[in-house]
């Protein structure tokens, strides 16, 4: 099995990623039994406001966490600092120390693959949580729409 991995993965943290596999599936697991346990009982849909609400929510805290000067000190210990990105963000790239280490320093610094977590774990609070989600989201959908209006009159100031 080791040789197979050597081989298809060359350079690539194979088991780092099975183990963020595996925690995310064990996490998905966890939240489907606590709403067993505790009777949560899923919508029979979400409404398109939800959806839109935590796409535009999903996409700042994406980009919050990943990007985000302010955030770095946590993406740190998975990370090498490469240079500044441009309003407030940084271009980081994963350690390599060790394989588990590189698949985190992955997550933490693409948007898209924080995404699926971070869509998962709002989508699991609009079970478990509705209200505190809804303002959550609401207040990271605010800021990315200020982010956008700022961009916008940067522009226009040139």
């Amino acid at each position: 099995m080791k040789r197979i991995w050597k081989s298809y993965g060359e350079g690539r943290p194979l088991p780092g990623y099975l183990l963020a596999i595996g925690s995310y599936t064990t996490l998905a697991g966890v939240v489907a039994v606590a709403g067993r346990l505790t009777g949560a009982r899923l919508p029979e849909r979400f409404s398109l406001g939800d959806t839109t609400l935590v796409g535009v929510a999903t996409h700042k805290a994406s980009r919050l966490l990943t990007k985000e000067a302010v955030t770095s000190p946590l993406r740190a210990p998975f990370t090498r600092y490469e240079e500044p990105a441009g309003h407030a963000e940084l271009k980081e790239s994963p350690r390599d120390d060790h394989p588990a280490q590189h698949a985190i320093g992955e997550l933490v610094t693409c948007p898209f693959c924080a995404g699926v977590w971070i869509a998962s774990g709002l989508t699991a609070g609009l079970v478990f949580a509705p209200r505190l989600t809804r303002l959550v989201s609401t207040a990271l959908a605010a800021v990315a729409a200020s982010d956008a209006l700022n961009l916008v009159y940067d522009k226009l100031k040139s």
